[in-house]
């Protein structure tokens, strides 16, 4: 039943028309638990009280099916605008992005381009930035342009996904830049000709590339909610004397609040996706898909109205 669930919702996250609905109908039914807004300012006020509570933050403008170039420098413009409220507003906060909101699916050059306006805005700004993976037939262009990217820029990173076979090869493929790479299970729904079908697998792979990556020497962030992931973390660290300046955990917002403030008081860096923009639909339906318990609070929302 939870698999017909998550195929359900991953389905309804590429449906257009519903996209298209959702824009024009706002955060409504139990997204905003999920979303922090529909602009930056609203974003930056939930930023706030997350910086107060000791978290750190990555904020994402969300964006997807973009399908024309003026709408893909639109969506850079959204980050560049974000970069400058986090540098005014002082914030304990990176930028994350994906690659088909920059317009991958159109032209790489049209993507290095606004690529380039963005991390030239956050390196004056020391703001961070990631790349986000999105789905395997996209995973490839990725990597190639955080290549380019990383030759040119410190200040870039991105991100691989634990349920790819892989992952493994590239984190070998990878370690000579050096990268800042955020590890995730992975939330897109990909054959089984790629990815391991089976969860116990995915978290064997998720532990496999947590720790190839930390004893590469590379920075390391961790992004689950499977508190088997974090403590194997939390082990694995201290076995190998690995400071926590190397690694940080990465968890989404609305999604276990209170266990993202017991790892920041235990002394790690915490950091929270928070995402904001009026194009959430897709990455709402990638969270219903997730977790069956996130259903259940949308329909006692939905209840409630």
């Amino acid at each position: 039943m939870e698999q017909v669930m998550r195929n359900f919702f991953l389905f309804l996250s590429k449906n257009k028309p519903l996209t298209r609905l959702a824009k024009k109908y706002g955060l409504r039914f139990g997204a905003s638990r999920f979303v922090a807004g529909e602009t930056i300012e609203q974003a930056v006020e939930v930023i706030k009280q997350l910086n107060k509570k000791g978290l750190a933050v990555t904020v994402d403008y969300l964006g997807e099916f973009v399908d024309n170039e003026q709408e893909a420098n639109d969506m850079a413009d959204h980050c560049i605008e974000a970069i400058e409220a986090i540098h005014r507003e002082k914030l304990d906060a990176q930028l994350s992005l994906k690659m088909t909101s920059m317009g991958l699916d159109i032209s790489e050059e049209l993507v290095m381009r606004n690529m380039r306006r963005i991390l030239d805005t956050a390196k004056l700004h020391d703001v961070f930035v990631t790349i986000d993976m999105e789905d395997y037939s996209r995973c490839q262009k990725t990597l190639d342009i955080f290549k380019r990217l990383k030759t040119e820029y410190d200040n870039v990173g991105t991100v691989l996904q634990a349920y790819l076979y892989r992952t493994v090869s590239d984190i070998e493929d990878l370690k000579n830049y050096h990268p800042n790479l955020r590890l995730v299970k992975g939330a897109y729904k990909e054959p089984p000709e790629v990815a391991f079908p089976d969860k116990k697998d995915v978290d064997e792979n998720f532990k496999k590339i947590i720790k190839m990556h930390l004893l590469n020497g590379n920075y390391t962030a961790v992004a689950t909610h499977d508190d088997a992931i974090i403590e194997y973390t939390k082990r694995l660290v201290k076995e190998y004397n690995i400071p926590n300046s190397q690694f940080e955990f990465q968890m989404l917002y609305g999604i276990r609040p209170e266990r993202q403030e017991q790892l920041a008081r235990e002394g790690y860096t915490m950091r929270v996706y928070v995402p904001y923009g009026t194009d959430w639909y897709g990455y709402f339906m990638r969270r219903l898909a997730e977790r069956p318990a996130n259903v259940a609070f949308v329909l006692k929302g939905v209840l409630r109205k």
